[in-house]
């Protein structure tokens, strides 16, 4: 899909802002900027400072939950990727998505859940938004949530 927009814009036409970068909580920084990449740290669901939700798919969260939660995952990865590079405007391209879904040893539709930003993603950046992605079960994640995601970017 060709981008006549620019991120910001398609942003505001998806009726999304990015959120403040959530702070890092422990010995590492949210996004890190070298060679022309921004690798940005695994992002967890956390909306207005809040987790959004706890669980694990195939248990006790649906497919549509965990969906949410990666596009709030990918909205804070945007937002950390925005502050470590002056704005999502510098932003050439994308390297590749991981998504973690924390989920049951028969759960199976991993990138199902994740698609949700994958489509995100691509919705904000057009072509730009095209990446490489792998979609990973677990049996936890940090503070119960069912979806982390980090992202690769190019400048």
């Amino acid at each position: 899909m060709p981008q006549t927009l620019t991120p910001g814009e398609a942003l505001e036409a998806l009726g999304l802002t990015l959120p403040k970068p959530p702070a890092a909580p422990g010995s590492f920084v949210g996004a890190l900027v070298h060679g022309g990449q921004v690798i940005v740290s695994g992002q967890v669901p956390l909306h207005n400072g809040q987790v959004f939700a706890t669980g694990r798919l195939g248990d006790d969260i649906s497919i549509e939950t965990g969906q949410e939660a990666a596009r709030i995952c990918l909205l804070n990865a945007l937002a950390q990727l925005s502050h470590a590079t002056g704005g999502l405007d510098n932003v050439k391209g994308f390297g590749r998505m991981a998504g973690y879904v924390s989920a049951t040893p028969d759960f199976t539709q991993h990138g199902a859940v994740i698609e949700a930003a994958s489509e995100l993603l691509v919705q904000i950046f057009g072509d730009k938004g095209a990446h490489a992605r792998c979609a990973i079960g677990v049996a936890s994640l940090p503070r119960g949530v069912p979806v982390e995601i980090e992202l690769t970017a190019f400048l």
